[in-house]
């Protein structure tokens, strides 16, 4: 019984550094899941956003024949925002910043088109427009919503890949830190609104 010690423990010791080193990567790949769970539900509330615009900019263009300039600004806005597309596993800040980017001119030129209906008495009425309303603010809403979780989903990823002696092991596995969503340029002035 002697002899066959040593192989028992060295059977133990190796047997223990792999389920050790598999259930770092295996909680690594687990909330790598949950980010990418989150970007999708973020890409699902630009969805019904980008939905959505069309259907208030065709309610506004029957109100608003002259307001070509603005109704043009939403639609390219909308263009470049569904044009960018992010693969949340390989995700960098700089895709994140373009990204975050494209959205905030979908966001800025909605609220000029929200501003110059203010000019339509009767558009302001119309019900349908106000349901149309309703769901922007609703969905915008569900983004920030959306955005939050994602912040939420990264934090534990990069705790846990970025914790010793884990991080020797991203490394070698190749997991890198994912990043935040950041507000927008500018968000940190009030916004200002002309009638």
């Amino acid at each position: 019984m002697k002899r066959f010690l040593p192989w028992i423990i060295g059977a133990v010791v190796i047997i223990g550094i792999y389920m050790w080193a598999s259930g770092i990567y295996n909680k690594a790949v687990t909330l790598d899941q949950e980010v990418k769970e989150s970007w999708g539900n973020v890409n699902t509330a630009y969805q019904r956003r980008n939905d959505l615009i069309p259907n208030i900019v065709s309610t506004v263009k029957g109100y608003a024949e002259h307001e070509k300039s603005t109704l043009t600004a939403v639609i390219e806005a909308r263009a470049k925002a569904t044009g960018i597309t992010i693969d949340p596993s390989n995700v960098t800040p700089e895709q994140l910043a373009a990204f975050n980017s494209a959205q905030s001119g979908v966001s800025s030129s909605l609220s000029k088109l929200l501003v110059s209906v203010e000019q339509y008495p009767n558009l302001k009425a119309n019900e349908n427009f106000l349901k149309l309303q309703d769901e922007l603010a609703s969905t915008e809403n569900q983004i920030l919503t959306a955005r939050t979780r994602f912040n939420e989903a990264v934090k534990p990823y990069n705790n846990n890949i970025n914790t010793f002696p884990r991080n020797i092991l991203a490394g070698m596995y190749g997991l890198k830190e994912k990043p935040y969503f950041e507000a927008s340029t500018g968000a940190d002035k009030p916004v200002e609104v002309k009638f």
